[in-house]
This record gives structure tokens, C-alpha cells and sequence, in this order.
């Protein structure tokens, strides 16, 4: 059975059915996660989910702890993330309250937000060509089909900078790129959680159709009431999905640092394998 980890907004870890949480602090190497996780069973899964910004959102896209984060997963045992985020649509035809399972990213920040374990005296380069795990990708698009949810498989997710939404003029460059929706943090989840070995996969939610379109303007009480919609149709995804997921999938996802480790061990730095232990340790004796 995998242990499965959710990252995501407050409404998730209300999902009915749950037994035995507690939210537990993990301490890692990178500085702290955005909050405690809470550790949970659902259907007989274990779960650790964590609130992406932190119990009450406090903490902006381009403040969040990407690398923690996902290493405070890693160190829990997850071998599988499903991220849950709010996203605009670029396509008349993914409409708000749809959900989208991306398997391409295109990153637009600026700001080096830190998105890699690795420096301090190691080099890797994992492959990132197909950033999402088809086979999680899979399950979770069955389980809306199953529920009858407008749920889209495959489509680029743009990562801005945030935290101020797009211009009109960037909101149109975007689309006429053919992206398919834009959002401020799931790209460097996708990138650390690639360099963990940790399967990855978006739930997108369409919240507002970015401000290309002719609508209506984008607001955030817009896309807080949508979210809260969209909050129930991620709950049961979860929960059909969470039970059935295996460890064993033949995906390739842990084993995505195999041949990426550049650096001779004997010139790591202990420290840095010390630090990485949980990470490069079945690589590096």
C-alpha cells in the first residue's frame, strides 16, 4: 500500500471517513515546511497532508518552502503526491469548476525560488521531460470520469510569479503559446518531487478563465467561491483514488535518480550526504 501525501488548501483534510490524525512537525535540512503535516488513515491508506500555505494562508507563492516541503514527505515515507491547486483556464472548452490533470509545466518565474536538493558539492540532472506520473495521472482521471466531473487529462500548466494575477496582455501572450492553464505553485512541487522520487501529479482546479477572456474580470472573492465548489469534487476523487493505489506501478518515478548523479561520491561532502541521506542514500554509499 502506498502512503500517499496531499498537498492543498484547508477545505481537504475534511474529508469525511478519516481516523486517527494528528498533525505531526517534521523537522528538514531546508528550514521549515509551511505547517505540520497531518497524518491520517482513509480506506485503510495512510495520508500526510499538508496545507500548501499554511493553516489560514499565510504564506505567498513565491515565500513557500518548496524543497522542505517535499523533503518533509520524503522523510514521512510518502511515495506519491497528489497536489490539489486553483488554476485559470486559457480554453473556452476547460470551463470554471472543471478539473484539469496537466502532464506539461512551463515555468515563468523569476525570482530563483530554490526548486533542487542538490548543490553544496553534488550535481545532479534528473529527467524532466514527462513531469507528471502517467500512471497516477491515470487513476485520478478514471476516478472523476467514475463521479461524472468535467475532468481533463493532459494540458500545459503555466507557472507565473505571482502573487498579483496576469495582465491582460500577458494573459493573452500565454494563450496564444497554447498553454492550457496558469497557476503560482505546482512546478516546483512537479521538479523536487522528481528529484525525491516521489510520483507527482496536479489536480488543477479551474477556478476563472484568467482575465483574457471577456467575462468578467478576475476577482479573488471569484476564486475563493469557486475553490469551495471545486473542494467537494477533489474529496471524492480522493477518496475513490487513495485506497487503491499501489507502491508498485512501473511508472519509473523512483528510480528518476539512477543514472542523474553526476558528482564522483568520493568527492560529496559528508555533510551533504548526511543531508541527502533519505534522498541519493540507495546511490551513494
Amino acid at each position: 500500500m502506498a502512503k500517499i501525501g496531499i498537498i492543498g488548501g484547508s477545505g481537504l483534510y475534511e474529508i469525511e471517513g478519516l481516523k486517527n490524525t494528528r498533525w505531526e512537525k517534521v523537522d528538514t535540512p531546508f528550514g521549515e515546511p509551511s505547517d505540520e503535516y497531518m497524518i491520517a488513515e482513509l480506506a485503510g491508506a495512510e495520508i500526510a497532508f499538508l496545507p500548501r500555505h499554511g493553516r489560514g494562508h499565510k504564506i505567498l507563492p513565491t515565500e513557500l518552502n518548496y524543497t522542505a516541503n517535499i523533503y518533509g514527505m520524503k522523510k514521512l515515507g510518502v511515495d506519491t503526491i497528489i497536489s490539489v491547486s486553483a488554476v485559470g483556464s486559457f480554453k473556452e472548452e476547460i470551463k470554471p469548476l472543471d478539473i484539469l490533470i496537466p502532464d506539461q509545466y512551463v515555468d515563468r518565474t523569476n525570482q530563483g525560488r530554490k526548486t533542487t536538493f542538490f548543490g553544496d558539492g553534488i550535481v545532479a540532472h534528473v529527467s524532466l521531460a514527462e513531469p507528471s506520473c502517467p500512471v497516477l495521472a491515470d487513476a485520478i482521471y478514471n476516478a472523476g470520469r467514475s463521479f461524472g466531473l468535467n475532468i481533463h487529462k493532459g494540458g500545459t500548466y503555466l507557472n507565473m510569479e505571482g502573487p498579483a494575477f496576469s495582465t491582460k496582455g500577458e494573459s493573452l501572450l500565454y494563450k496564444s503559446w497554447g498553454m492550457d492553464v496558469i497557476g503560482m505553485t505546482n512546478m516546483p512541487e512537479a521538479r523536487c518531487a522528481r528529484e525525491a522520487e516521489i510520483c507527482y501529479v496536479t489536480m488543477a482546479m479551474v477556478t476563472d478563465y484568467d482575465c483574457w477572456h471577456t467575462s468578467e474580470d478576475v476577482t479573488i472573492d471569484m476564486i475563493i467561491q469557486n475553490l469551495l465548489k471545486n473542494v467537494d469534487s477533489a474529496k471524492k476523487i480522493l477518496k475513490e483514488v487513495i485506497p487503491g493505489l499501489s507502491s508498485e506501478r512501473g511508472c519509473g518515478c523512483n528510480s528518476a535518480l539512477k543514472d542523474a548523479i553526476v558528482t564522483r561520491p568520493e568527492l560529496i561532502p559528508e555533510e551533504t550526504k548526511k543531508k541527502l541521506d533519505i534522498i541519493i542514500g540507495k546511490y551513494i554509499k
